[in-house]
């Protein structure tokens, strides 16, 4: 029985306003991703890359089109409906792994699960999520007494928390140094592979988008490739 799309996207435009100028950032674009796929997105500077992730992360809203997020249409909604969707359905790992540097690892963790609907056992979901990572033995860590590997990690554990439909990565190993990089990207895959986490990955590295299942590539606005690994 095939699934439906976990991310489903059809006719897609992104226009900004500069002054007088339209600046065409999506130009009608349709994609699907379906539950349990690795996917790399790719493209040069301007591509447009940037802004799919903002509208595939619900953190802004399509000029025209409909993105359908795990069955349900949200590219009509504004910023306020937003929020929980993003909260419940979308996990985000950063380059900068965007951490509160007064929060331990267990607190940074915990974040995403206070703003949800459910705030049962808080404590006890942050730290298996944080052993399910390898970090078990840095949970009362804060960021500056960990190295980037170690903070990436807490990031990919706050992201799955909340067990969303997707992971939605930008640049995750762009902070790191090559040895760490790697071992974020083979948590990522082990996390697809094992649990068949949904991923979706945006890069500018070929060497990164060689390892997804999948590589979407952007040029202009448009979908200009979509090929299987």
């Amino acid at each position: 029985m095939v699934k439906d799309p976990v991310i489903k996207v059809r006719n897609l435009t992104k226009v900004y306003q500069l002054g007088e100028i339209d600046v065409h950032a999506l130009r009608g674009v349709d994609l699907d991703i379906y539950p349990g796929e690795f996917v790399a997105i790719m493209g040069p500077s301007g591509s447009g890359k940037s802004t799919l992730m903002n509208m595939i992360g619900c953190l802004d809203s399509p000029t025209g089109g409909e993105y359908y997020l795990d069955g349900m249409l949200v590219s009509n909604l504004v910023d306020d409906e937003l929020a929980p969707v993003r909260n419940k359905k979308i996990g985000f790992v950063f380059q900068k792994y965007n951490l509160l540097p007064r929060a331990d690892a267990i607190e940074n963790v915990e974040l995403p699960l206070r703003y949800s609907d459910d705030t049962s056992n808080m404590d006890e979901r942050a730290r298996e999520t944080l052993m399910s990572v390898g970090l078990g033995d840095r949970m009362k860590h804060k960021p500056n007494e960990l190295s980037g590997g170690q903070q990436q990690r807490v990031a990919i554990a706050r992201a799955l928390v909340n067990q969303p439909a997707i992971i939605l990565a930008d640049e995750p190993t762009g902070n790191l140094d090559s040895t760490s990089g790697k071992e974020i990207m083979e948590l990522l895959l082990k996390l697809n592979r094992e649990k068949h986490t949904t991923i979706v990955i945006v890069t500018h590295d070929p060497g990164i988008a060689a390892q997804a299942q999948r590589t979407i590539s952007l040029f202009d606005g448009r979908v200009a490739g979509d090929g299987v690994a």
